[in-house]
């Protein structure tokens, strides 16, 4: 049996698990044994362009985000990772490629990680833990899709709204010019955009 404490510990991983998948306890407590503690500081990155995206992250406090650059070698924001949320470059993890974005810590970071041979050995031994998985990518995915189509569909002003009512956080630690690349806006853009919400 995993040490009590060790569960009390990893808590809030066990939720997020039972959140995404019918896994019984027991199964649970097989799962989060596999997963290890893992930090990364402030400013530190997670993953650089170029590497191999071999750590699949369950992060339970901090945020981070992930960044490429355009053919003008602008730093465009693709994402940002919050609290209760697995934080890895799916293309570049599943693909077993070189990543084409960075991932970096905006504040001390937190969480369990687990490496990708062993994420497939679980994926292959647990079938709720392959539901966890197929879970997720779908919530992904359908992510992915409404932030294309609100670029199309909604205007700056309605995704900037969007975004601090989901993640008002990211506001307090990311800057302004990467907050305005997410949005796929100039940050004089952003700037008036958010002088206007205030004045309301």
């Amino acid at each position: 049996m995993i040490d009590q404490l060790e569960m009390m510990n990893k808590q809030s991983f066990v939720e997020f698990i039972k959140m995404h998948s019918p896994a019984t306890n027991d199964v649970i407590e097989e799962i989060v044994t596999k997963f290890q503690t893992h930090k990364v500081e402030k400013d530190s990155f997670f993953l650089k362009q170029g590497e191999l995206s071999d750590v699949y992250l369950f992060l339970e406090s901090g945020i981070m985000r992930s960044y490429t650059f355009d053919m003008d070698g602008n730093e465009i924001t693709t994402n940002f990772f919050k609290p209760n949320s697995v934080v890895f470059e799916v293309a570049s993890f599943f693909n077993r490629s070189k990543s084409l974005e960075s991932i970096q810590a905006l504040t001390d970071c937190y969480g369990y990680s687990i490496r990708y041979l062993e994420l497939n050995e679980l994926f292959h031994s647990i079938p709720e833990f392959r539901e966890f998985g197929r879970s997720l990518l779908v919530k992904g995915y359908v992510a992915l899709k409404q932030r294309t189509l609100s670029v199309i569909h909604e205007t700056a002003e309605e995704r900037y709204i969007q975004l601090l009512e989901s993640n008002e956080a990211i506001f307090q630690h990311a800057s302004l010019k990467s907050i305005a690349s997410y949005l796929g806006i100039t940050d004089t853009s952003l700037s008036r955009i958010r002088s206007n919400f205030y004045k309301k």
